[in-house]
C-alpha cells in the first residue's frame, strides 16, 4: 500500500478546553532511539497523512522528528506536535530552560501542547512556568502524562489553567473508564500512550479483536485504534515499518458497531501491563533516569 493513499481523508480532530484542535489519531516515537530511522519513520507518517507527531526529551530523538518535520511536504501549522518535560527539569526555572531546549532540538518556533511527562518533582513549579510560556503564545496547549486523578485534581485546584491533556495508557486490557469519567467532567482529552500494551496479552493476535476485525476487512490493531478514537481518545500508535504507518491510519472508513464495542469492554482488566506509577521504587528508578539535555 503506498504512502500517500490516505491523502485525501479529512483527519477527525478533538476540541481541547482552549478551543484548539488536536488530530484524534497521530503518530508516536517512544522507543525509537536510531535516529534515522526515527526521521525515516516521521517522514512516512506525514506523507500518509499524520498530522500529530508526539515525542519527549526523555525519547531522546526530538531532532530526528523535527528534521523530519523540515524536510516534510506539510506546512508547520498542518503539524500538531507534542513533546514532554523530564522528571530532573521539573521546576520553574528549569522547565523554561528544558523548554527551550526541546524547541531548540525540534527547530521550531512554538509548540502546540506540551507535557509534564511523569507527575513527580516539583510539578507546579513547572505548571507555573508552563503557564507563563502559554500566556506568552510559545505553547497552543500544556497538559501532563501519567497523572492519576488526585495528581489532576490537586494541579487544577492549586493553579489557573486547567491541563488540556492528560496522556496515559490505555489499551484493550486497561480502558481506564474511571479515569475518562474524570477526565470528561474536566474537561480534559484524554490521550492514549501504549495503544496495543506493546504487544503485551498477545494482543495483535487476540481471537476477541481478530474475529471483530473479520468482520470489516481489518486487523487487530486497526480494531483497537477505532475503538479508541469512537471513545473519543486520541491515539498515538507507533511503528518503524511503512506498511505499518499505513495500516493503522486506514481506519476511518469503518465503524464498530456498539455490540462491537461492548465486546472489546469485557477485555478489560482493570490493571496497568507496565510499571505502577504508584510503585515507590519504580518513582524512585523513573527520578534517576537521565533524559536528553
Amino acid at each position: 500500500m503506498p504512502c500517500g493513499l490516505h491523502s485525501t481523508v479529512v483527519m477527525e480532530t478533538v476540541k481541547l478546553n482552549n478551543d484548539v484542535e488536536m488530530p484524534i489519531l497521530g503518530f508516536g516515537t517512544y522507543q525509537i532511539d536510531d535516529l534515522e530511522v526515527c526521521e525515516r519513520s516521521v517522514s512516512d507518517a506525514l506523507r500518509t497523512g499524520y498530522r500529530l507527531i508526539d515525542t519527549a526529551a526523555g525519547y531522546e530523538n526530538e531532532e530526528a522528528v523535527g528534521r523530519a518535520i523540515e524536510s516534510s511536504d506539510v506546512a508547520r501549522e498542518d503539524v500538531f506536535v507534542t513533546t514532554k518535560l523530564w522528571i530532573q527539569d521539573a521546576g520553574y526555572e528549569n522547565t523554561k530552560r528544558a523548554f527551550e531546549r526541546s524547541l531548540d532540538r525540534l527547530g521550531l518556533d512554538y509548540l502546540d501542547l506540551y507535557l509534564i511527562h511523569q507527575p513527580f518533582g516539583d510539578v507546579h513549579g513547572s505548571w507555573q512556568a508552563m503557564e507563563d510560556l502559554y500566556n506568552n503564545d510559545k505553547i497552543r496547549a500544556i497538559g501532563v502524562s501519567n497523572f492519576h486523578p488526585d495528581r489532576l485534581i490537586d494541579l487544577i485546584v492549586q493553579n489557573e489553567v486547567v491541563p488540556a491533556v492528560n496522556q496515559i495508557e490505555t489499551h484493550p486490557f486497561y480502558q481506564r473508564t474511571e479515569d475518562a469519567a474524570f477526565l470528561s467532567e474536566h474537561e480534559i482529552q484524554h490521550e492514549s500512550w501504549g495503544p496495543f500494551a506493546e504487544g503485551r496479552n498477545n494482543l495483535f493476535e487476540n481471537d476477541v479483536l481478530v474475529s471483530i476485525g473479520e468482520q470489516y476487512g481489518k486487523s487487530a490493531a486497526q480494531v483497537v485504534l477505532r475503538w479508541l478514537i469512537q471513545r473519543g481518545i486520541v491515539a498515538i500508535p507507533k511503528s518503524v515499518h511503512e506498511e505499518r504507518i499505513v495500516e493503522n491510519f486506514d481506519i476511518f472508513d469503518f465503524d464498530l458497531s456498539n455490540e462491537d464495542m461492548n465486546t472489546i469492554s469485557e477485555l478489560n482488566e482493570s490493571e496497568s501491563l507496565f510499571p505502577d506509577h504508584r510503585d515507590p521504587e519504580f518513582v524512585k528508578q523513573l527520578s534517576e533516569v537521565e533524559a536528553d539535555t
